[in-house]
């Protein structure tokens, strides 16, 4: 297929908001949900009833775990929206899912602005039960385990820090990679977020203060997991024709990749040192004459700091084995590095959007609206999303790889 035919490259973001972040927060997670929508919608210079499309990740959950409280219907109703598309959105590639189905909507023609949220409201959840910050959600009353939990729980598995640490463990003995060297990515994410007045944790750490933190699940400590919140992301993505009635400059999606494996089931294969993600990264390159040097800034997935070193290499930013001494000592990811990485914190400091909040960071850096964590000159930015399913978005600035 010509580059030129790919969907994405006809589809730009025009408009990203944000809510309140919270731990938890006071405001309801409907409320939250309709922030960041309104800011998306007004930033863009649109008015609700230009949208007529409208998705969520991973759609409206019914247990008590606070991992998806709102869907689509319910925000359509709440904002008075008329779409001629809702997305259905309930599996998929690293939570990009929704993301992917919103390009495809707009390329295909069946709309022109479609609304994307991720809503969260695990922090009220945790403050109400314990074992809402289980894997998936833990079945209430004793009921049976389903999916991963099955194979896990078990064993007393009862965190995806179990299963990620078991990643981490052979990648330090794979490539002698050591507990400091992972300690620059929680580091480096929380001198991000002292720079980001909407981050949970704004309080740098030194590597002492890491490697003095309790273990979660060996290798990984507390500052390797990320944390629970409550918030909303909404990214607006239109057509690019209407790119001339935008209040600011459109994002191109430049090339988009993605890969499924059966992780979220408990199935593994492999020797635990890579992830299915390489099929993202491969994707990825294969949609772009753009390569991993001209990236200027890199939102990167980190559920777990593990995450983040397998995804620089998946996405070709490190070889197989030498993420862990690239970021070693923070310079190199830092705001005045070769790869400036998790501007606002990431996951780890700035609070668990499932990836979405990788997204709508990408955009303030090439929007150009990051304050005083901005990336100078940043035009070209990657986006990578999941632990289970996997996704990645190369994100530019219109003249840049057109």
């Amino acid at each position: 297929m010509p580059a030129s035919l790919y969907p994405e490259k006809q589809v730009c973001i025009s408009g990203a908001g944000q809510s309140e972040v919270g731990r938890p927060s006071s405001r309801s997670a409907l409320q939250l949900t309709i922030d960041a929508c309104l800011q998306a919608v007004e930033g863009a210079g649109l008015r609700l009833s230009d949208i007529d499309g409208l998705t969520t990740y991973p759609g409206p959950s019914q247990d008590t775990s606070g991992i998806s409280p709102i869907g689509a219907v319910e925000t359509m109703l709440a904002l008075g929206l008329d779409p001629v598309w809702v997305g259905a959105s309930t599996e998929g590639h690293g939570n990009m899912s929704a993301i992917f189905s919103a390009i495809q909507a707009v390329a295909s023609g069946l709309c022109r602005h479609v609304l994307v949220f991720r809503t969260v409201a695990q922090a009220t959840a945790r403050a109400r039960q314990h074992d809402a910050a289980v894997l998936g959600g833990a079945p209430s009353g004793g009921g049976r385990a389903a999916g991963a939990n099955a194979w896990t729980l078990p064993f007393n598995a009862y965190s995806p820090a179990n299963i990620y640490a078991l990643y981490a463990q052979a990648y330090f003995e794979k490539y002698g990679a050591n507990s400091a060297q992972l300690g620059a990515i929680a580091v480096n994410s929380r001198a991000m977020a002292a720079l980001n007045p909407n981050a949970i944790y704004r309080t740098p750490i030194t590597i002492e203060d890491y490697l003095a933190s309790r273990v979660i699940s060996s290798p990984l400590r507390l500052y390797d997991c990320d944390t629970h919140i409550d918030g909303s992301t909404a990214i607006l993505f239109s057509h690019r024709d209407a790119a001339r009635d935008l209040a600011r400059p459109p994002i191109g999606i430049e090339a988009m990749g993605m890969s499924i494996s059966g992780m979220g089931f408990g199935l593994h294969r492999g020797d635990f040192i890579s992830l299915p993600a390489d099929r993202t990264g491969a994707m990825l390159w294969s949609r772009t004459d753009l390569t991993p040097r001209d990236v200027d800034v890199a939102q990167i997935y980190d559920g777990f700091s593990i995450l983040t070193l397998l995804w620089l290499e998946s996405l070709g930013f490190c070889g197989r084995g030498e993420a862990a001494a690239f970021v070693e000592g923070g310079a190199r990811i830092g705001l005045g590095g070769e790869l400036p990485l998790n501007t606002s914190g990431g996951q780890l400091s700035a609070g668990r959007f499932h990836g979405y909040g990788h997204t709508f960071e990408a955009c303030l850096q090439l929007w150009g609206l990051a304050g005083e964590r901005q990336v100078a000159g940043a035009r070209v930015c990657a986006v990578s999303n999941g632990g289970y399913g996997y996704g990645a978005l190369l994100l530019t600035l219109p003249e840049v790889g057109a």
